[in-house]
């Protein structure tokens, strides 16, 4: 029964049809209509079509070579991803096949410098949009195996022939240069044989090798459900370099003008006053350590560049500081600044930085370092005689299978600001049980059972030639005076 009459219940069902909700960035009005012009429902790969990503790489490539900050920033974000390289650790059950395995593939790693790809793959993410290395056999490689990978540029993975299929033809599932199943999983990649722009293409040649996709890496970040191909990572930041640019040239040649003019005479009488004729725009040329007398009713000047160069440090910190927001970089990176931070500002920008920096280095894992690996262990396990179910050996039986061994990366950990407080929260940490060992030696990216086994040797020897090694457990250590960083960090927790 309604509590109400069946007419009234008709009112309000009414009056509530008529309701609508509202969004105000969903209103188009004069004022916001230029600015909401480019938005568009596009599809992430129509969004980032072949002709749109060719223009966001040429232009990303220009600032990179050209703008000193640009290529800082790749460079910086590069190396901090890569490091030295990333190191493997073995988790089977063999220590053997373990210590083989890791050996080997650390030797393998430096014949092919591996980091050093990792680390152009990891710059070509930042201004290209994407990374591609094609696996291959090189003979000429001076390893045991011989697997080894080349990098090519974006726009060497293109199928120009296949860019006008129709629907329910073969080419209906590519996207420039990539095959993917009915399940959207890559099945083949379309390389040029020539890259677009190089000098022995000039006729344009449409020539391509396909590659399936076991042999080759695709590492990019999608942004999008959907999205097959990357754009650049600065690609925000592109009109801000620009920006960048335009004001550092503004500034210097307001500084130029104002230096090309020695001094100027001017005279505040009115024209055809007391002042005595001189002719306009005339030039004299002065003399080092001169006196001089100036003509009646004129007195000298000069032009001052006051003006953009009062608000040129603010105006640089705060565009370099939007410049390196899009790829999680704190202005102090980007800039190699750190002159207006204080200490526990400057560590809190660092905490938010290394995170995304692990976060990359666990993407690259899964995309190429796990790829790489899965194809060297097909190789290794015939090569060096490894059964991951025993031993290695001569006399051991070839095993191809389990390429997906149990198995970790170490990378480079990343020093503390305070080696000394570090030390100390790390003791405390072991003594309350709250971490172990192997979790203390993988934030320096180092593998723990390497580093006791060198430890174990170096006290060894230690005794064996009589030296102390101090094995009393050590003393706490006293609390040192606070410093000048101790000062800010307690201003800092008092200001909050």
């Amino acid at each position: 029964m309604w509590p109400f009459s069946k007419s009234k219940a008709q009112q309000i069902k009414q009056v509530s049809l008529s309701l609508r909700a509202r969004f105000d960035a969903a209103a188009t009005t004069p004022d916001n209509a230029r600015h909401w012009a480019n938005a568009d429902g596009l599809s992430a790969d129509a969004a980032a079509n072949a002709a749109v990503r060719r223009t966001l790489r040429n232009r990303a490539r220009y600032e990179v070579a050209n703008n000193s900050y640009a290529r800082g920033i790749v460079l910086t974000l590069a190396n901090d991803v890569t490091g030295t390289g990333p190191r493997l650790q073995m988790l089977t059950d063999s220590a053997e096949v373990n210590n083989t395995i890791e050996r080997e593939f650390a030797a393998w790693a430096r014949a092919v410098d591996l980091s050093g790809k990792l680390r152009t793959m990891r710059q070509a993410r930042a201004q290209d949009g994407e990374a591609f290395a094609v696996l291959f056999s090189n003979d000429s490689l001076d390893s045991p195996i011989k697997l080894d990978l080349t990098l090519i540029e974006a726009e060497q993975v293109a199928s120009p022939a296949l860019a006008s299929a129709k629907a329910g033809t073969p080419g209906a599932n590519a996207v420039d240069g990539i095959v993917f199943d009915a399940f959207g999983n890559p099945k083949e990649y379309h390389v040029l044989k020539a890259h677009p722009g190089g000098g022995g293409n000039s006729g344009g040649s449409l020539d391509y090798d396909t590659v399936p996709a076991a042999g080759m890496i695709h590492w990019f970040r999608a942004d999008r459900p959907g999205q097959r191909r990357g754009v650049p990572e600065i690609t925000p930041a592109l009109p801000l370099f620009a920006q960048l640019r335009r004001y550092t040239l503004a500034v210097l040649a307001a500084a130029e003008t104002a230096a090309d003019f020695a001094a100027v005479l001017f005279t505040d009488a009115p024209a055809n006053g007391e002042a005595q004729a001189l002719e306009p725009m005339d030039v004299v040329e002065l003399e080092k350590r001169m006196a001089t007398v100036l003509p009646d009713g004129w007195r000298l000047g000069q032009i001052e560049a006051q003006q953009p160069t009062t608000s040129y440090a603010e105006f640089k910190r705060e565009i370099l500081n939007e410049i390196a927001r899009c790829l999680n970089m704190p202005y102090n990176i980007a800039a190699c600044n750190s002159s207006g931070y204080n200490y526990a500002s400057g560590r809190l920008d660092h905490q938010t930085y290394f995170k995304s920096i692990r976060v990359e280095q666990t993407h690259c894992e899964t995309v190429v370092l796990d790829h790489v690996l899965s194809a060297w262990m097909a190789e290794a396990v015939k090569v060096f005689s490894i059964d991951l179910h025993g031993q290695s050996g001569p006399s051991s039986a070839k095993a191809t299978e389990g390429t997906d061994a149990p198995h970790q990366w170490f990378w480079d950990g990343h020093e503390h600001v305070d080696p000394a407080k570090e030390a100390n929260a790390q003791a405390t940490r072991l003594a309350s049980s709250t971490t172990t060992l192997a979790a203390e030696f993988a934030r320096q990216g180092k593998d723990w059972e390497t580093e006791l086994r060198q430890r174990a040797k170096e006290v060894s020897l230690m005794k064996e030639l009589g030296l102390s090694a101090a094995q009393a457990d050590p003393q706490a250590p006293a609390a040192p005076e606070k410093d000048e960083t101790d000062r800010e960090e307690e201003e800092d927790r008092a200001a909050a």
